[in-house]
């Protein structure tokens, strides 16, 4: 049985290999493979938040980052409520630095006279908050430049008295919209 009319045939197929479309092709493919890699978003590392000296919020880089990217260079460090609104803030100058370890804790309104900061608001319980370390350039390109935490203060079961209660830090904090209302308390 022979075909005929407008059918594809084989006399056809040099044409549609030589057309303006397919000549595209193999320039468009040579593009995407010698265009330069895009700079990909540096990620956010985790920090940790634990209770320091006399039940006082204090922030570090997590054990997995340090082992995984090394002790980053400190920068600033600000806590701010889950609004955005800065509660305090330290900022190292430009000539001075130190390394973030984990096995060290930066306290929240720790006091270095030498230091840059902003006066600490008071941190209230069932309040969200985060904390943001912020680094230097790192050594290692994969390495993060912003380590972050979400955190709340919880009061200590049993913790009454004519003393201010005892706290005790969270990770798992109310939704946002809670946190807000009870701020506006």
């Amino acid at each position: 049985m022979l075909l005929c009319g407008n059918s594809l045939g084989l006399e056809s197929l040099p044409a549609l290999l030589f057309s303006d479309t397919m000549k595209l092709l193999p320039t468009l493919l040579l593009t995407v493979l010698l265009a330069p890699p895009a700079q990909a978003a540096r990620r956010i590392g985790e920090a940790e938040v634990r209770t320091g000296a006399n039940g006082v919020p204090c922030f570090t880089i997590s054990a997995r980052e340090e082992q995984r990217g090394g002790a980053p260079d400190f920068q600033s460090m600000t806590v701010s409520d889950s609004s955005g609104k800065p509660m305090w803030k330290m900022t190292m100058p430009r000539e001075r630095t130190f390394p973030v370890t984990h096995s060290m804790c930066i306290p929240y309104a720790g006091r270095v006279q030498a230091l840059p900061q902003t006066p600490a608001a008071v941190l209230e319980a069932g309040t969200a908050y985060q904390a943001l370390i912020e680094a230097r350039k790192a050594r290692n390109a994969g390495s993060p430049l912003r380590y972050l935490a979400r955190f709340c203060l919880a009061p200590e079961a049993g913790s009454v008295g004519a003393q201010a209660p005892s706290m005790r830090i969270r990770s798992n904090c109310p939704p946002a919209e809670h946190s807000v209302q009870s701020q506006a308390r």
